[in-house]
């Protein structure tokens, strides 16, 4: 069993650099566009950042997802490892088409569909699935609308500003922005394999609850 585990962590922490794939741009995009920080920089300025935002903000995130969603009466480290492997495929298909899909929703979906698989829809815990699958759409779209109204503030803002001057301030924020999102990111997308992690060792007997 001990065996079977450890190669079940290997396979998350293969699901976790695969997901760096898709993820790590979102942080790193603007500051590498803009010429902020080079490449190297920016992964090491966000690295930074996601890792330090488990301490400073918790592990809410990765505590739900190793309870909330998935019966863990039912967890087994085969369902998880199931549940990991559909979603490094997906990855790697959306990945090599340029996609950029959530990795959460496609980790909690490969998840719930080994879960389904197990012991039907009763293997699901139904609390948050609502919420979850409903900001499936909401998320993009509450992103573009704040998007468009920050934008028209900005403008409004700095608009008797020189150009060389809003350089300035903005590379300045950038990395401010930059720095705010890595940590948003720490305290959710990079919490979900922790919580699966921790799943399997309760399913195991490792731990006795799903404490992270």
């Amino acid at each position: 069993m001990t065996t079977l585990a450890l190669f079940v962590i290997a396979i998350a922490v293969l699901f976790d650099y695969i997901n760096g794939f898709h993820d790590s741009a979102n942080s790193i995009a603007t500051i590498v566009a803009t010429r902020v920080l080079k490449p190297f920089q920016a992964v090491l300025w966000a690295a930074f950042f996601n890792f330090a935002a488990a301490f400073l903000l918790g592990t809410r995130v990765a505590s739900s997802i190793s309870k909330d969603y998935v019966d863990s009466h039912i967890v087994t480290p085969h369902l998880v490892l199931a549940g990991l492997m559909g979603a490094v495929v997906w990855n790697l298909i959306t990945w090599w088409l340029g996609l950029p899909t959530s990795s959460s929703h496609a980790l909690i979906g490969g998840y719930a569909g080994a879960a389904v698989a197990k012991a039907g829809l009763a293997g699901l815990v139904k609390g948050k699935w609502p919420t979850t699958l409903s900001f499936l759409v909401l998320s993009p779209l509450i992103g573009l609308f704040l998007a468009y109204f920050l934008m028209l503030a900005v403008h409004w803002g700095f608009r008797r500003m020189s150009p060389a001057r809003a350089d300035r301030w903005f590379r300045s924020l950038q990395l401010l922005s930059s720095a705010l999102f890595s940590c948003a990111h720490g305290t959710n997308d990079a919490q979900k394999t922790m919580g699966i992690i921790t799943a399997l060792l309760v399913s195991i007997g490792f731990q006795k609850d799903n404490h992270v």
